[in-house]
């Protein structure tokens, strides 16, 4: 009998929204390419010239700030742990509550495709750990480890 592969699951940015609760100019997941539950999960966003932080970050020399590849990074994290437990997007936030160990080492220009991986360190209750690398033609620029919590919305 011939051996069962499971289809990659994969989500398009319509399908993001439905899951975070960011909007322009802060959704910085595009798509989704591989989401194992309660394991790991890669993405990517296509940084664009247009973006409005490459206005002051630098005029003379854009580059993607490092923040904002962490803040890529805990959103995919985001869509994982709804991935992995899911919750009503639509009553809970996943809150990041923190960064360990994070080091940027090369820089994210326009033209960009920032390649993602998250993996799940630890989950407990409603706390996730979780363990990040955002690349470029598979050159490393940042890692880092975060920490987030699902949380009730305020009504």
């Amino acid at each position: 009998m011939p051996e069962r592969t499971q289809e990659p699951v994969t989500l398009d940015i319509h399908q993001i929204l439905s899951i975070l609760p960011h909007r322009y100019p802060l959704v910085m997941v595009d798509r989704v390419t591989q989401v194992t539950a309660n394991k790991s999960i890669r993405g990517y966003k296509c940084v664009a010239y247009n973006e409005p932080w490459f206005q002051g970050h630098f005029p003379q020399r854009p580059i993607m700030p490092g923040v904002l590849i962490l803040e890529s990074l805990t959103q995919l994290g985001g869509i994982l742990a709804y991935a992995s437990d899911p919750f009503d997007a639509t009553s809970n936030l996943m809150f990041f509550l923190g960064i360990d160990k994070a080091k940027f080492r090369h820089t994210v220009t326009p033209g960009d495709r920032l390649d993602l991986y998250v993996e799940v360190l630890h989950h407990r209750s409603n706390v996730w750990k979780l363990r990040g690398e955002a690349s470029v033609d598979g050159t490393l620029c940042a890692e880092g480890e975060m920490l987030a919590s699902i949380v009730d919305r305020e009504p």
